[in-house]
Order: structure tokens, then C-alpha cells, then sequence
């Protein structure tokens, strides 16, 4: 299996950046990641609609159609972290070749993003940055993955 995190925009803090950057490397331990981000001005379009539509088409251009797609929204499934790790296990055991966890931009997902999506994961009920939001997946990753692996990470 391999992982693909699709990002719409760029992380410009440098200290949220560094956050990220480690943890990816430490998942990339575990499984073959990628990171793809999306660069997109569609928020400059002032119409929330349009700019949620256009940041739709390049996602959607950057999934597989036989890649598992699991959006970061807000109205997703909540896991504890031995949940996800529980989660992400049965995803290996389906088989899955790749599985896309994608991270939206300020507005969200266009509707056509939400059907093409396989299911929905929510970190929190509350709203975060979605730079912010990068940087906290990717350390649940990492523990889900030294859970797996039973590592001592996690601390129940």
C-alpha cells in the first residue's frame, strides 16, 4: 500500500513546516508516502462556490480511480488514536494500492470532491487551520503506525 496526502496550499509557516516534515519522514518509515500539494488561487475568486469547485478539479486530478479517498472533514467519523490505527490496519488488509488522505483548503470540498471521496475522518469537532490540521494528522499517522507496530509511543 502506499499513501498520498493531498494538500490544497502551500504551509508557509516554517515552524508548522518543520513539524510536518518530521513526521512525514517518520511515517515514511512504515509505508510509502507522498505528499502532494495542490497550489491554488481559487480562494481570490471571492466567491466561495467557484473557489470550493475549482479546488475540486485539481484534487480530483490528482486521485486514481482505484485509489481509497478519505477526506479531513469536519462531519467525518471520529476515531481515538487506537481507533485509526485500528482503522488504517484493516485499510492494508483490503489491499488498497493507494490510499489518498486529503486535506482541503479554507472553504472545504466541492460536492463532486464528497463523491468521489470513499470516507470522511474528523480530527476534532472544532475548526482548525488547514496548515495547522497537517501537522496534528500527521503526528496520528506516526502514532497509529507505532501502534501498529506496537512501539512505545502511545501511552493508553
Amino acid at each position: 500500500m502506499k499513501l498520498n496526502l493531498i494538500l490544497v496550499g502551500k504551509t508557509f509557516s516554517p515552524e508548522v513546516k518543520t513539524i510536518c516534515n518530521d513526521y512525514l519522514n517518520r511515517v515514511s518509515r512504515y509505508i510509502k508516502t507522498e505528499e502532494t500539494v495542490i497550489e491554488s488561487n481559487a480562494q481570490k475568486l471571492n466567491d466561495r462556490k467557484k473557489a470550493m469547485e475549482k479546488e475540486g478539479e485539481l484534487i480530483l486530478k490528482k486521485i486514481g480511480p482505484t485509489d481509497f479517498v478519505i477526506l479531513l472533514d469536519e462531519r467525518g467519523k471520529e476515531y481515538t488514536s487506537i481507533q485509526l490505527a485500528g482503522y488504517i490496519e484493516t485499510l492494508f488488509n483490503q489491499s488498497h494500492k493507494k490510499v489518498c488522505f486529503v486535506v482541503g483548503g479554507a472553504y472545504g470540498f466541492s460536492d463532486e470532491v464528497y463523491k468521489r471521496a470513499n470516507a470522511k475522518l474528523s480530527l476534532s469537532k472544532m475548526t482548525f487551520s488547514h496548515q495547522i490540521i497537517r501537522a496534528i494528522f500527521l503526528e496520528q499517522l506516526y502514532r497509529a503506525f507505532t501502534i501498529i507496530n506496537k512501539e512505545p509511543y502511545h501511552h493508553e
